[in-house]
């Protein structure tokens, strides 16, 4: 079992959950705050888990404020962190938020830097947890 799934185990800490109920909510940079708090705290494999959750919430914060590129950026960064984590940890769908993550990354590209006023915000999933 590799630590990563090991770690998929335990409980979600007060932070993590405020950070998805905030990403839930369209709350993106507070979102990051509570999830940046959670990311410092835990000192084991999935605080990197926490980090790619709180880098979609500040990739659809650049999405709202209209940075293209910023959103792009981010959104790679974040697949590589949710990339090495099972479809399901801490009750947090990993899985579904990577796809999720993917649709709005085509959606960007489809729209282009120009058009990226005219991304569909529902589009924007909170990560959904259990």
């Amino acid at each position: 079992m590799s630590a990563e799934t090991k770690s998929c185990q335990d409980a979600l800490p007060p932070k993590a959950i405020e950070g998805l109920q905030l990403l839930a909510a369209g709350e993106y940079f507070e979102a990051h705050e509570a999830l940046e708090a959670a990311w410092k705290a835990e000192r084991g494999p999935v605080r990197e888990l926490y980090r790619g959750i709180l880098g979609a919430a500040v990739t659809y914060l650049h999405i709202t404020r209209g940075n293209f590129t910023g959103a792009l950026k981010l959104y790679e960064r974040t697949q590589r962190w949710l990339m090495p984590w099972p479809d399901v940890c801490r009750g947090i769908e990993v899985g579904r938020l990577r796809r999720d993550l993917e649709t709005v990354a085509a959606e960007l590209q489809r729209l282009g830097s120009t058009h990226i006023a005219e991304f569909d915000r529902s589009l924007l999933e909170p990560a959904h947890w259990r």
